[in-house]
């Protein structure tokens, strides 16, 4: 399994990023924002990666975060919704937009994404909240802790839990942030530090 690539940019398009590695040349499928998130051709890029094999077809795809990563992943799990389609919603909705529309029962954000119809729409919104809703069953947990309480707050709750993090790691962030931000900005501000977080 090819878990990332970090090289040189040999070529860009829209979907498409080539990282040279060891003289190897990776062509990975992506989405628009990773595709512009990356360095011109010749600087160095770092992509997340994920490895698709079928009979006829082996395929890479790219992600400029693990959480896009994270939402590719869970896209493809959703009944009827393909590679291609997970990458165009990928192209208009950024990790945290994406999140917060899940969380937020909004089928009407992805329906803007051309080739993705109302029906197909309901079917993220509804399969993808139903896992975080599993997940958090599962672990026993309550849907959210005593002091993440209020509509942003528990909004910010879910959208993180839809891009794989624990409830743990996310009540800790949350509870140092101020409550009276928008769940647009509670989960931006959350992201960056999970992120540093996780990198040291």
């Amino acid at each position: 399994m090819i878990d990332s690539l970090r090289g040189k940019v040999l070529h860009k398009e829209p979907n498409l990023v080539v990282i040279e590695c060891g003289g190897v040349g990776y062509a990975c499928k992506s989405s628009m924002q990773t595709a512009a998130a990356v360095g011109a051709v010749g600087e160095e890029a770092f992509l997340y990666t994920h490895l698709a094999v079928r009979e006829d077809e082996i395929s890479l795809y790219g992600f400029a975060s693990r959480s896009e990563r994270t939402c590719f992943h869970q896209l493809l799990g959703v009944s009827g919704v393909g590679p291609k389609n997970a990458l165009a919603i990928l192209s208009d909705l950024s990790p945290d937009r994406f999140a917060l529309a899940v969380a937020a029962g909004d089928p009407k954000e992805f329906t803007k994404t051309k080739g993705i119809g109302s029906k197909t729409a309901q079917r993220i919104v509804l399969e993808l909240k139903d896992k975080v809703a599993k997940t958090v069953q599962t672990e026993g947990l309550s849907p959210a802790p005593v002091r993440i309480a209020g509509g942003a707050m528990e909004e910010a709750m879910s959208a993180l839990l839809v891009l794989g993090y624990t409830q743990g790691e996310v009540a800790g962030v949350l509870q140092t942030l101020d409550p009276s931000l928008p769940s647009s900005e509670l989960i931006r501000q959350s992201l960056m530090r999970l992120g540093k977080q996780m990198f040291g």
